[in-house]
């Protein structure tokens, strides 16, 4: 249940409606979930809620396990005779996700990005558009046809977390993901031998993962990693994401150095904006959207 005022249309693909009329795909209306949950007075739209094991309070969660922590710093100044260079190339085969500190970027201005974000997202739609000049309807159905770098996401308070997720399982269409999350609020969880691992903030950490394009150059070597996102019953929480991706026309296929010596080309080639395209119309299903590229 992430706001929709500056995200995806993926992040409500609940709520979606599309319709494919001679190649164009239009994307249905999104709710704005500040005013939903001002609207609702508590009560969670029947569209949101989860069935089964796709809800977010199951057993699957593995709350004792924390995913690796880098230190840019040390990668810097060597690596500590390759042992924080080696660190990273196992977070990047068995988890494809992990956190970076001492990465150069100063804490007060990371504090000061969260802040302008988390006031942003506390205006009304229409008040938005007013303080740009504009007609107060003018963003309705604007942001589902924008192609977007960064991405920020607010989760507003939950009154029933136990079966609402903020956001599906999924892995991203990018080559590397870098967000910033909430320093006070758990919600990011990631996929690992069967079970979800909750991405504890680290104050001023950037969180990494790798994405389905960086999967397709490695031939499989580095993997995309299926994540979600969970509500919370008493707080909202913030995030900030930046997707790293190929250019549309640039042909994606395994490197060459990595499909040899009796290793079979796992992946397909194909211009990267077929990607998207295919991406971007499709129901977040963990990794299912990668089955594109994958050679049979």
């Amino acid at each position: 249940m992430a706001s929709a005022a500056v995200c995806s249309p993926k992040q409500q693909q609940r709520q979606e409606e599309e319709e494919k009329d001679g190649g164009v795909v239009k994307i249905g209306r999104v709710d704005d979930v500040q005013e939903l949950q001002r609207a609702c007075a508590g009560d969670v739209p029947e569209r949101y809620l989860r069935d089964g094991d796709d809800r977010p309070g199951g057993a699957n969660v593995c709350a004792h396990a924390e995913i690796p922590v880098i230190d840019a710093g040390e990668l810097r100044r060597g690596g500590g005779d390759g042992d924080e260079l080696e660190k990273l190339r196992r977070a990047c085969e068995e988890w494809g996700f992990f956190q970076v500190v001492n990465h150069g970027i100063d804490g007060e201005l990371l504090d000061e990005m969260e802040r302008l974000s988390r006031e942003f997202f506390m205006l009304p739609l229409e008040h938005i558009a007013e303080t740009l000049g504009l007609a107060p309807g003018t963003f309705a159905g604007m942001f589902g046809d924008a192609v977007q770098a960064v991405r920020m996401n607010f989760y507003p308070p939950c009154p029933r977390p136990d079966l609402v997720l903020g956001l599906s399982a999924h892995s991203d269409g990018s080559a590397v993901t870098v967000l910033q999350q909430d320093a006070g609020r758990a919600g990011l969880q990631v996929l690992r031998d069967g079970a979800w691992v909750p991405v504890h903030p680290v104050p001023h950490a950037l969180v990494v993962n790798l994405g389905d394009s960086l999967e397709v150059l490695t031939n499989g070597r580095y993997k995309s990693v299926e994540h979600r996102a969970v509500t919370n019953g008493e707080q909202d929480r913030l995030s900030i994401v930046t997707f790293y991706a190929p250019a549309y026309d640039v042909e994606l296929g395994p490197l060459p150095e990595l499909v040899a010596d009796g290793e079979p080309c796992r992946y397909r080639r194909f211009k990267h904006g077929e990607y998207s395209r295919h991406y971007v119309t499709s129901k977040l299903e963990g990794k299912k959207t990668l089955d594109f590229a994958k050679i049979n």
